[in-house]
């Protein structure tokens, strides 16, 4: 029969984004009851000059860096000045954030109308016709050239960064470094995708050049993550997992630097390698 420890206080109040629920932690022949730190995840719906868009699984935390970065991640929007943010309402459902744009932006979903079910961050999930859902963006600037040492440096302050992570487990991060490799911005959702639009939309909000660093993100490099990155402008996304064929193929074409793998041990390039140089410094 397995010992049981009395409940336990939380150590420490939850962080925007997160909750606290009971658990019953079994680990070897002990059996422990206390409030976890859970990540949250609701619905979070974009309406656009009062018509419905589209419906999110996400973390409610950095929301209005979520609906601008969004908006231009999707091409919704060119640029900050076209998105007004008219209201975040939290209701039983969800959070609804309603957003204004010109006409001619708004007539123009007309075009990529979605169903109001997303997954957690799947962007393109509901998209109604193949051309919403495989966009190719303009090419990117020139960027920077990095050293090896500050993608080392990015991924090292990538992963010290995650506070929600360290308390939950259960959320990705995107990272705004710039040359040097110090993170600048950091932002974390359920999903990887969110994490990327929040993170743009805060490099929106606060003025960053896309051109002036990197990005670095705690998950595989899938397509519509490099067409993210691409669309706002970024010239180097580096993701610690593995890229897919079509993300490749993507960024080559729109002169984006992608990079698989990222560990403190090692990358893989899969475009555009000028932009590291590989001379410069190790992981230590």
């Amino acid at each position: 029969m397995s010992a049981a420890v009395a409940d336990a206080p939380p150590s420490q109040a939850p962080l925007p984004g997160s909750a606290l629920r009971p658990v019953e932690r079994h680990r070897g022949q002990g059996e422990r009851r206390y409030d976890d730190h859970v990540a949250e995840e609701v619905p979070v719906a974009f309406v656009y000059n009062d018509r419905p868009f589209a419906v999110m699984m996400a973390t409610p935390a950095d929301l209005e860096d979520f609906a601008l970065g969004f908006a231009l991640s999707e091409g919704i929007v060119a640029d900050t000045r076209e998105a007004r943010i008219e209201s975040v309402e939290h209701l039983l459902e969800g959070v609804e954030i309603r957003l204004h744009i010109p006409g001619h932006r708004a007539r123009a979903l007309d075009h990529r109308r979605r169903s109001l079910s997303g997954r957690s961050g799947c962007g393109i999930c509901g998209s109604e016709l193949l051309e919403a859902a495989l966009r190719r963006p303009e090419p990117v600037g020139p960027g920077v050239t990095i050293a090896e040492r500050a993608l080392y440096a990015a991924l090292r302050g990538l992963r010290e960064g995650q506070a929600l992570n360290a308390r939950t487990g259960a959320t990705h991060a995107a990272g705004w470094a710039d040359a040097d490799g110090r993170i600048l911005l950091l932002r974390e959702d359920v999903g990887r995708h969110n994490a990327l639009d929040k993170l743009i939309g805060a490099m929106a909000r606060g003025g960053h050049d896309p051109q002036a660093g990197f990005a670095v993100v705690t998950s595989r490099a899938s397509y519509e993550m490099a067409m993210k990155a691409a669309g706002a402008g970024i010239a180097l996304l580096a993701a610690i997992s593995a890229p897919t064929a079509l993300a490749i193929s993507l960024a080559e074409r729109a002169n984006l630097t992608l990079i698989g793998f990222a560990r403190d041990d090692g990358y893989a390039v899969y475009t555009h390698p000028r932009r590291i140089d590989a001379g410069n410094g190790d992981g230590t």
